[in-house]
């Protein structure tokens, strides 16, 4: 684990199941370094640092010949990690963020706070085990992990939809539209915006 200069945070995780090297940006351009051996999951990532202007660079490794979820659900735990360092004391920051996306036929809603009080409420069915080789159950978890990591209350709502892809990626957008809004710079909030003084 390691804080990085400006809004960075980098991450080293490595066991017996992962093998991950992640690092964040708050303050880029939507740059992305993306390696990872889960192809779906790879451009849900793309898409969400490319739409949270976010940077982020991942190189990970996992026992995918047993099954996808160690790498999905290790890689939310680095994102919520490096997240969490990057984010540091929270001040001036607009703490909320709040997002719809339409994918074609599909709506997602996400909502988020940077409360220091990690919290899923998830709501989406998709209709579908498997998008392709992608178990579609694996979209909770990987925000399971980065809700718990980056200590966020993230609420996840599919309205509708009925082509599992759009789904999946409606949410993906919906919640990197709604991190960046909430770790936006905010001249007028001073120190961290809460009564208790901290997040």
């Amino acid at each position: 684990m390691e804080a990085l200069n400006n809004r960075t945070g980098a991450i080293e995780r490595k066991t017996n199941e992962t093998d991950i090297q992640l690092s964040i940006d708050l303050d880029g351009v939507g740059r992305r370094n993306i390696r990872q051996p889960v192809p779906f999951f790879g451009h849900m990532l793309d898409l969400f640092a490319k739409h949270s202007g976010f940077d982020l660079t991942i190189d990970a490794t996992g026992d995918i010949e047993i099954d996808d979820h160690h790498t999905v659900e290790d890689i939310g735990i680095c994102l919520g990690e490096a997240f969490r360092i990057a984010i540091s004391d929270k001040s001036g920051i607009r703490r909320y963020g709040s997002r719809y996306v339409p994918m074609d036929e599909s709506l997602a809603h996400v909502a988020l706070d940077i409360s220091g009080r990690p919290f899923l409420v998830f709501h989406a069915t998709f209709g579908t085990e498997k998008i392709r080789t992608f178990h579609t159950e694996l979209v909770e978890e990987f925000f399971r992990a980065f809700s718990s990591h980056a200590q966020v209350t993230l609420h996840i709502n599919l309205a509708y939809g009925t082509n599992a892809h759009h789904m999946v990626e409606a949410i993906f957008k919906a919640f990197a539209g709604a991190l960046s809004e909430a770790v936006r710079r905010d001249g007028t909030v001073r120190g961290v915006l809460s009564t208790k003084g901290m997040l």
